[in-house]
């Protein structure tokens, strides 16, 4: 068995070079598809027998996205779209994209006149996702993204494959968040290596990342922790930057729990393995909850983080805010309120896949540690 640095070599290996992911995926003959964030329908990809790979752009300039985009919309988006010109997806056989949010319904749209080799499959959810007319709702554009996979891929869909891959994501989900909960206990995992083991799950087949998983748990129960840190929650859509992760580390601090997209936010929510396949992917959409880019006007979102700190016993909130991310800028008016209200410091750093320089980041920190 792989020793703990040995699997968090491997994991950070994986999480950063999502390139070789890919090259050694087609060498092996398969069929992969690009899944934007957030949300996408990973399951239905994975029954046909294609490889979901995760496309959350990257730290790169921006050139020519920058001809379809305006300068005010989110990097993430931006940064797909560049590396989608750019030739970097080549090999992949489609690409899908939610509509959750303008950001991404604009990238939709630029996609099919700026990478045309590539057929973007729009995902379209409804904002009522809870009454049974928005299950229905979503699946039938669930069974669009079915002929459009057919159509781009050559590969079928069956209800019995769809009912294992359910199961094959239900249980790595229950293996992230059993490994969330252990992250906890161990401080000597630095903020750096814990993006490293979530990141790399959005690059790899998930039967093959619960595995790699299961013996960092076993790795990680040999380990008896000697450091202490300052426990604090993070939250936002990405958390990915190594300059901002490191500000954590050198500042003694620990990220006890995240309400991030890219992290635990895909984890929480298994499909009802007791209904017909399709509708328990539909089902378990319309019980997502707790999410900047889901229809909510009561934004629980808030009284979901204040709780996160309490039983994590954290001593304070960062928000990591996407720049020009309209659903997390309003979020965040109600989320400081209920922190407030339940005396929980927090603190806002606007982050970027721009982003070259962190003192200012790091200078903020300093006093927020102080107020700890």
């Amino acid at each position: 068995m792989a020793t703990l640095n040995e699997l968090l070599e491997n994991f950070h290996e994986i999480a950063c070079s999502p390139k070789n992911q890919l090259n050694a995926y087609l060498e092996q003959g398969k069929k992969v598809v690009a899944c934007v964030p957030v949300y996408t329908p990973e399951e239905l990809i994975h029954s046909m027998g294609l490889v979901p790979m995760g496309a959350w752009g990257a730290d790169i300039e921006l050139k020519e996205s920058k001809r379809y985009f305006p300068a005010f919309i989110c990097s993430i988006m931006q940064s797909i779209l560049e590396l989608g010109i750019r030739g970097e997806y080549k090999g992949i056989s489609a690409i899908v994209i939610p509509s959750l949010c303008d950001s991404l319904k604009c990238l939709g749209q630029n996609w099919k006149y700026a990478v045309k080799d590539i057929p973007f499959i729009p995902m379209t959810y409804p904002q009522n996702r809870k009454p049974e007319s928005g299950k229905e709702f979503t699946k039938a554009s669930y069974e669009r993204v079915i002929r459009d996979l057919e159509a781009a891929t050559g590969e079928k869909f069956s209800e019995a494959s769809l009912a294992k891959s359910n199961e094959i994501y239900n249980e790595h989900n229950a293996s992230m968040r059993e490994l969330a909960e252990i992250l906890e206990q161990h401080p000597s995992i630095t903020a750096v290596q814990r993006r490293d083991i979530f990141k790399s799950a959005h690059f790899m087949r998930k039967e093959e990342h619960t595995a790699l998983v299961s013996q960092l748990i076993e790795a990680l129960s040999q380990v008896k922790e000697k450091e202490s840190k300052i426990k604090v929650i993070t939250t936002g859509i990405l958390a990915d930057s190594d300059g901002l992760l490191k500000i954590f580390d050198e500042h003694g601090l620990q990220i006890a729990a995240d309400d991030v997209a890219h992290e635990s936010r895909q984890y929480r929510t298994n499909v009802n393995l007791e209904l017909e396949p399709l509708e328990g992917l539909a089902d378990k959409f319309s019980r997502m909850d707790h999410c900047s880019v889901l229809y909510d006007p009561e934004k629980k979102r808030a009284g979901y983080i204040v709780d996160l700190a309490k039983k994590y016993k954290a001593k304070g909130v960062v928000v990591l805010l996407t720049k020009f991310c309209d659903p997390e800028e309003f979020d965040y008016v109600m989320v400081k309120k209920a922190c407030a209200e339940a005396g929980i410091p927090i603190i806002q750093i606007e982050v970027d896949r721009q982003m070259v320089n962190y003192e200012q980041a790091g200078t903020m920190m300093e006093a927020f540690i102080d107020m700890l």
